[in-house]
């Protein structure tokens, strides 16, 4: 059985700056696609009808040109339509306060009868609020702020150090950033799930950075051979990790199953950053920490 082989780096080779200036300029970069995004919509990136309010039709498969069917079936310009492939159904979105209204008479009503009358078959039908979504907001930026205070508290816990701490707080932090700025140039949606995946990459970088933490400043060798040994573990982990999350984004876009596509795009650029924060940012700022600022 071929098993996977992780290359030693020399680390001496490369001083601390140059271990920092590739994660810090894509960093940086991250901030700025995301900054101006905020500038130009009012949020950090696109966000979905959970967020926003809105209403969502599911149709059967009208036949040929579906899309353009759709689209000239409804007064108001759908948000998306996508296809699902595997039940040859379409959801058909629409952002919240889109369609004009009679007295009486909501949103979702008001769709339903549009696209009766153009004689699709309606599976299901929702509608979200406008200050529901905006509840929804709140709640899930309070789970990414609690998210980040409690790995902060148990990693300053574990280690009793202000310099490991940031170093695993700084690269959680870059490991949702570059992938909240992707989704931006990808036109993937800020939703519930989405949200979940970047929840889960703070979880995947606090465990790969405490390994390497816990190697480095607890057991016994010095700095290179902790390194070496922490990294044939954790990026072996983050590999295997990274090839699941690809097969499953292969089979859910083939079987039409968006959000599970969005989400292993997430987790996978999440996961290639991980190796990068962790094994060039983390690494030069413990060597740092351990040679107190020693120029290596």
């Amino acid at each position: 059985m071929a098993q996977l082989s992780v290359p030693t780096v020399d680390y001496t080779e490369y001083s601390n700056r140059q271990l920092v200036a590739i994660p810090l300029a894509l960093l940086a970069v991250a901030l700025l696609v995301i900054g101006g995004w905020y500038l130009a919509t009012g949020a950090p990136a696109n966000l979905g009808l959970e967020f926003v309010g809105g209403s969502e039709l599911r149709i059967d498969d009208p036949g040929g040109n579906a899309e353009q069917q759709i689209e000239a079936a409804f007064s108001a310009e759908p948000e998306s339509i996508r296809q699902i492939a595997a039940d040859d159904t379409y959801i058909v979105s629409f952002s919240q306060g889109v369609v004009d209204t009679a007295d009486g008479e909501t949103q979702l009503t008001v769709l339903e009868e549009q696209a009766e009358a153009a004689g699709f078959s309606i599976q299901s039908s929702s509608s979200v609020s406008a200050s529901f979504g905006s509840n929804t907001q709140t709640i899930a930026l309070g789970g990414v702020i609690v998210a980040f205070l409690g790995m902060s508290l148990l990693v300053f816990a574990m280690f009793r150090s202000v310099v490991p701490s940031i170093a695993v707080i700084a690269s959680a932090f870059s490991d949702v950033m570059l992938p909240l700025a992707m989704m931006n140039l990808l036109g993937i949606n800020l939703s519930l799930g989405t949200v979940a995946a970047l929840l889960m990459l703070i979880g995947y970088s606090v465990d790969s950075d405490i390994l390497l933490n816990n190697s480095v400043l607890r057991e016994s060798g010095d700095f290179y051979e902790s390194t070496s040994r922490a990294m044939r573990t954790g990026v072996t982990m983050t590999l295997t990790s990274i090839a699941a999350m690809a097969v499953m984004t292969v089979s859910a876009f083939a079987f039409g199953i968006q959000i599970m596509t969005a989400i292993g795009i997430i987790l996978v650029i999440g996961l290639l950053a991980d190796l990068m924060n962790t094994y060039l940012l983390n690494v030069s700022l413990l060597r740092w920490h351990v040679n107190r600022g020693v120029k290596r």
